[in-house]
C-alpha cells in the first residue's frame, strides 16, 4: 500500500504546524504521496516544489466550497481546480458537508449533484478526476455506496474518495467497499469510538450510533482487513492517514498509524 500525508491531519492542531512540516513528517516517515487539504494561503507552485523536492507525489487536492465575499461558488471551484493544476495533482476530492439551513439528506442530495455537475464540467476541462468522499453525519448526502450511486447517476463522471471511518457509520465499511470498487481513485483511513447510547462529545450518526474520532488502530474500524479488500480488489492508489482527535500531537498520531499498519 502506498500511504499519503493527509495535510488536515497535522494542519488542523492550530498553530502545531506548517506546510513544511507537513511535507518533513511525510518524508522522515517514508511516505510516499501528500493530499494538500487546502493551499493554506501558500503559493500552489511553492507547495508543489516543496512536495516534488522531498521525493512526495501529490495524490490529491481537497477542497471545500466556501466562497470568500464576493465570491461565487463557481468562482471557488474554478480557483481551486487551478490550483490542483499547479500543484499537479490528478484528483480532486470535494467533502459533500451538509448545507447550512437544509434539513434532510434528500434535499442536501439535490444541491450536491448541482454543485458537483457544475465541478465536473470545470474539471474535465483540465483533465482532473473529481471526487467526493464518504461524508458522516445524519443530514450528510453521501454516507453509502446507494448514496454515491445515486449521486453518480447525475454526475456520471463522478468518481469516489472511499473514506472506510465514514462508510462504517452508515453501513458495513467492507461491503460498502465492494460496492464501489469500480469507482475508487483515492482512499481516507479513519477511525471512530461507538457508542450506542448518547455520550458526551459524541455525536449520532446515520446508522443511530455515537461517535467520536479516534486514532486508527485504537477503534471500531478494521482498518487491516479494508487493507486486505484493497489488495483483493487491485487497488493501486494512495491511502490518507486522517487523524480528527487530539489524545495525540498530529506527527506522533501518523507515525503510530504507520508502524500499526505496515506490521
Amino acid at each position: 500500500m502506498k500511504y499519503s500525508m493527509m495535510t488536515y491531519t497535522l494542519m488542523r492542531q492550530k498553530g502545531c504546524f506548517t506546510p513544511a512540516d507537513c511535507v518533513r513528517v511525510a518524508r522522515e516517515l517514508g511516505m510516499e504521496g501528500i493530499d494538500w487539504v487546502s493551499t493554506y494561503g501558500e503559493d500552489p507552485a511553492l507547495l508543489r516544489k516543496m512536495s516534488e523536492d522531498a521525493g512526495l507525489t501529490v495524490a490529491a487536492h481537497t477542497f471545500f466550497i466556501r466562497p470568500k465575499e464576493g465570491e461565487t461558488i463557481a468562482g471557488v471551484i474554478e480557483r481551486s481546480l487551478d490550483n490542483a493544476c499547479i500543484l499537479g495533482a490528478p484528483v480532486v476530492m470535494i467533502p459533500p458537508a451538509p448545507l447550512k439551513d437544509v434539513e434532510s439528506r434528500e434535499e442536501n442530495r439535490k444541491h450536491w449533484c448541482e454543485r458537483l455537475a457544475l465541478a465536473a464540467s470545470l474539471a474535465k476541462a483540465r483533465n482532473l478526476i473529481l471526487t467526493v468522499e464518504n461524508f458522516p453525519g445524519l443530514l450528510s448526502p453521501v454516507v453509502t455506496a446507494a448514496d454515491f450511486h445515486e449521486v453518480q447517476r447525475a454526475v456520471p463522471s463522478l468518481k469516489l474518495t472511499f473514506d472506510n471511518g465514514n462508510a462504517s457509520t452508515g453501513e458495513d465499511q467492507l461491503a460498502s467497499l465492494r460496492a464501489c470498487a469500480d469507482d475508487i481513485v483515492h482512499v481516507h483511513f479513519k477511525d471512530w469510538e461507538r457508542s450506542e447510547t448518547p455520550v458526551d462529545g459524541m455525536r449520532q450518526m446515520l446508522d443511530g450510533a455515537y461517535y467520536r474520532p479516534a486514532l486508527i488502530g485504537e477503534g471500531v474500524v478494521d482498518s487491516r482487513a479494508t487493507v486486505r479488500e484493497l489488495e483483493r480488489i487491485g487497488y493501486k492508489g494512495f491511502i490518507n492517514i486522517e487523524y480528527e482527535g487530539n489524545k495525540y500531537p498530529g506527527d506522533e498520531a501518523v507515525r503510530r498509524v504507520l508502524d500499526f499498519l505496515r506490521n
